[in-house]
């Protein structure tokens, strides 16, 4: 009866056990969806078309660069900032230039702050979609596409956000 007892808690704890790896592997795919749908963490939304709604309220969208050590790219922003009406379909550029002797492919991450207007915040096209090859000495204009949800005007959580900066930082990938 014990060895029994004892077997039925040791698949228990097995099972247990291995749910728990299983769990640990799938948490940031889980946590990336997450994200992207909800605009946590500051995590803009990829939309597959321009707006077409329009709404009143201006919002000042700063742009921020950054790029990681050891890459040597020079990275900013054409624009230090624009204002947009809600709605409104953006197109910036940001300029970047390798810097080095070799041929580098890098990627960039982003994120908006406030975090909270992260679902509001749509790119249409971006270069941060995919990874970026500049060659040796070479500069380029990398452009975004992007507008602001008018939603974002009848959301109680939103109503002070008069300010938005999107913040991109480059990586060297290989």
């Amino acid at each position: 009866m014990a060895s029994s007892k004892n077997q039925k808690l040791t698949h228990a704890i097995v099972a247990l056990i291995m749910s728990m790896v299983l769990l640990s592997f799938a948490a940031v795919p889980i946590y990336n969806l997450f994200c992207k749908a909800t605009g946590f963490g500051g995590t803009t939304q990829r939309a597959s078309s321009y707006s077409h709604a329009k709404g009143s309220k201006t919002i000042t969208v700063y742009f921020d660069a950054n790029v990681s050590p050891g890459l040597p790219w020079q990275f900013v922003p054409k624009h230090k900032k624009v204002d947009v009406v809600t709605g409104e379909n953006i197109l910036i550029f940001y300029y970047s230039k390798n810097l080095s002797n070799e041929d580098i492919i890098g990627t960039a991450i982003y994120n908006v702050t406030p975090q909270k207007a992260g679902k509001y915040f749509n790119k249409v096209h971006c270069f941060c979609f995919e990874e970026q090859m500049l060659k040796a000495g070479t500069e380029a204009n990398m452009p975004v596409t992007f507008y602001i949800d008018p939603a974002i005007e009848n959301d109680p959580d939103t109503k002070d956000v008069d300010e938005i900066t999107l913040s991109y930082s480059f990586f060297k990938v290989r």
